[in-house]
Parts: structure tokens; sequence; C-alpha cells
């Protein structure tokens, strides 16, 4: 006889849970998310006997397992992953709709197909001849890839079983379902429990298996957040659909750094690997309009330069608008205000925009300097270097901080061609750098004024 179930209800966006159906959830006060789910109810731990408990060995004593990994065949995706894909873990890539997720796990597939890996690519979204149209436009043949259109989960991992599958990609999560839970697929049950079961397939089998997952509105992974702490590793496609360039980051790897950022260009045949996206993200810049300017971030170890823009204009109305693109607005009121109070620049009657280029956002504070030089820039209506390159955090009471990792930013800075670096103080400059030390944000206003 197996383990009794009983009916919870738990919220799909907080995982709160409720003794009954509510409209309302009482945790996040969502509307609308609360479903049911059956629970299996514990069982006594006096019904075990010796032989079912565990038993503990010192770590000493653990073998530790092979970390042979398979090279992707996509270098910016192989940089993200830490070196490539890690046989027996589970990974996680979400993203908006139509970004390329699918597209890029196609020729994932492709390419281990063609290294000799036995790939299975599980759909519950497409049917096979849907998933053959998609492959006769890449490059790679993916002729040799087995595809399956099936949402339960049993039967995937059944299939990938019977084929021998080093490689199991499931396309979507939120569309698998497994047969003995009675809600509907892409609920927290469905989500958790599904999660749950490749998991324990990838760590006893070996294969790999990579899950494509639906994201929300507020751009989060559909489902609870039980999903992202199952995996081995979460990876975000951001970018605009409108825009040639994808950018895929690492927000947790259990075999890598995390925060790892890999830039890909959608093409007709498929997404193609940007090996410097520096001169990408740099390519379209004016060096003769004013309210730009150029930083260097650290997306995990990598460093990438960035151009900032800014824009400022009389207001139209009686309150000015600010608007951040790749920037969080609070931070951009925050330097906007530090201007003003320390800089003596007014924007109390002007409309602020500020974007960041090429969709990537903007978190490093090592922006910060670059961000005041654009605005700086554009209310005095004057270029800043275009040879210069801006590093440094601002306080609120103006000072500009040195920055970390100073080494790599620089070099790639002097590696695309720039020659002075505004900064708060660096103690080592390479041979073809010249530091112009700005201490204080006020010092930005005789620069760029001249």
């Amino acid at each position: 006889m197996g383990p009794k179930t009983k009916s919870t209800y738990r919220c799909g966006e907080c995982g709160h849970a409720h003794s009954k159906w509510v409209g309302r959830c009482e945790g996040c006060g969502v509307w609308n998310a609360v479903a049911e789910e059956l629970v299996r109810e514990p069982v006594p731990l006096h019904k075990s006997g010796p032989n079912d408990l565990a038993v503990p060995v010192p770590l000493s004593d653990v073998s530790g397992p092979q970390m042979d990994r398979w090279a992707t065949g996509l270098p910016e995706l192989d940089y993200v992953l830490g070196g490539g894909l890690v046989p027996g873990s589970v990974t996680l890539i979400g993203g908006e709709p139509g970004i390329g997720k699918s597209t890029i796990l196609l020729q994932v597939a492709a390419r281990l197909s063609g290294m000799g890996h036995t790939v299975l690519y599980a759909s519950g979204e497409e049917s096979p001849g849907q998933i053959r149209l998609r492959g006769d436009r890449l490059i790679e043949d993916a002729g040799s890839v087995r595809v399956v259109g099936e949402s339960r989960i049993e039967d995937i991992i059944a299939a990938a079983i019977r084929s021998d599958a080093q490689l199991l990609i499931v396309d979507s999560i939120q569309t698998a379902s497994l047969n003995q839970l009675d809600s509907a697929p892409g609920s927290v049950a469905q989500v958790r429990e599904g999660a749950a079961r490749l998991m324990r397939f990838a760590k006893e089998t070996g294969t790999a298996v990579m899950v494509v997952g639906h994201v929300t509105k507020g751009g989060g992974i559909a489902g609870p957040k039980t999903l992202e702490h199952i995996v081995d590793t979460v990876l975000y496609f951001e970018g605009e659909r409108t825009l040639d360039y994808r950018l895929l980051r690492v927000t947790k790897s259990r075999f890598g750094s995390v925060d790892e950022l890999g830039v890909f260009r959608m093409t007709a045949h498929g997404l193609e690997p940007v090996p410097n996206p520096s001169e990408i993200f740099l390519s379209a810049r004016s060096t003769s309009v004013s309210g730009s300017a150029v930083t260097a971030l650290m997306e995990g170890t990598r460093p990438v330069l960035v151009e900032v823009q800014a824009l400022t204009t009389a207001a139209g109305f009686g309150t000015p608008q600010r608007v951040a693109a790749g920037l969080n607005p609070k931070r951009l009121a925050v330097l906007l205000a530090v201007l003003e109070r320390r800089a003596g620049c007014d924007f109390s009657k002007l409309d602020v925009f500020v974007q960041v280029s090429a969709g990537v956002r903007l978190d490093d504070p090592t922006g910060d300097l670059a961000v005041a030089a654009a605005l700086v820039s554009s209310v005095t209506n004057r270029p800043t270097p275009a040879d210069g390159i801006f590093l440094g955090e601002i306080g609120l009471g103006g000072d500009v901080r040195p920055m970390s990792g100073s080494e790599r930013r620089l070099v790639e800075a002097a590696r695309m061609g720039f020659r002075r670096v505004f900064a708060g103080g660096i103690a080592r400059m390479p041979d073809t750098l010249v530091l112009v030390e700005l201490s204080h944000v006020q010092m930005l206003v005789p620069i760029l004024a001249a």
C-alpha cells in the first residue's frame, strides 16, 4: 500500500500554503495564483527498519566524481558553463518567448550529436515535424538528433533510457507533467516534482539534462523558486527580440563561476557566438556627439566595454521625466541628486533619459562615473574625450571611489584603443594608458566644459 496523499493549496508565485482555495494569496497578495496540489503524508520514523537508514561515511572516504566536460562547439556557451557541459548535471535555461532558447539547444544537440554523443530532444511544445523545420534552418546538421514529441516525464525518461541518451533536452518543464499528479502542467507541484525526477535521473545515469523554463512577466523563471534550487546551473537569455544580439548570463553554477556573460548574434541560420563583445557594443558609438561615455564592466571574469548614453532636454510638462534603460532608476535618481548637490548641475527642469548600449544591464557600481560623465556632457553639450574611459563608484558625498578588478578592465581598454582613464585612483597602469585622477565628481564639470 503506497503512502497516503492529501490536498493542499499553494501559491505559484511565493509558495505560501493555504488550507483551502483563496482568490488572493495571503503571503504575497497576488490574485489567482493559488492552485491545488497533492502531497504525500510523511511516514513515521519508527516504521523504517535499520536497513533503510543511510550510513554516514567520512568525507575523506568519498571518491570524487570525474569532471570531464563536453565542449558544445559554441565557444560562448562553453565559456558561460565554465568549460563545457558536465555529464550528470541539470541545466535550466530561461528567457523571453522567441529569444532563442530552443534554437540554441537544438544547435547544441546537433553539434554534440555530430561529435558522437547520443542526444534526445523531447518537446511538449512542438511536434517532430516542427523541430525538423527549425533544424533545417541551422548551419549545423541536426539529422542525427533523436526527437520525440512527448510531454509526460515518465515517458521522456523511458525514451532516454531506451535510446541510451547521453544528453536529454526537455522543452519545456512547464509543459511536462507526471501522471501521478492530478494538477495541470505548469503548476507548482508539477514543475517541482518534474524537475526533481529529472535530477534523480541525471544523477543516477550520468545523463546530462538541459531544460527550458518559461519566464513570468517580471522576468523570473515561472514556477516555484525550488526549481532553480534543484538544478545545477541556471542560464538566462537577455536582450530585446528586435535586436540582433542576445546575452546569455549564468546566475547559478555548481561547476563554475556565476555572472559570466556570453554574447550571441541571431541570424537566419541560428545563433552565432560573438568572440569580441566590446567591439560589438562600441561599434555604433559616435565620438562627436555629447552625452556619451564609455566604461568597463566585469561580467564574471570577463571585462566588457559598454557605452552609456544620456540625453537631457527641457521638460515639456510640470514634472520632469526620469527614464533609464539598462540602469536601475533608483541609482539614476541618486546620481542626479549627487550631481545637483555636489557638482552644481541643475536637472530640476530637465527630462533625463539614460540607456546602456546593446541591452546590457549596468549593475556594476564602477559605471557610476560614466553615467555622471554622460549626464554632464549632455548638459554642457560637450562630447567626452574620444579616447577616454570612465571608471569609478560615486559616493553620496560626491567622492569618486577606486574600483575592483582594475587590471583586467584596463587591459581591455588598452586593447580597444583607449588612451586615457578617468578614475578615482589606480595603483598600476598599463604603459599605453594615462591616468586622469578624479577624486570628486565636481572635477568632471571643468574637464567636459573645456
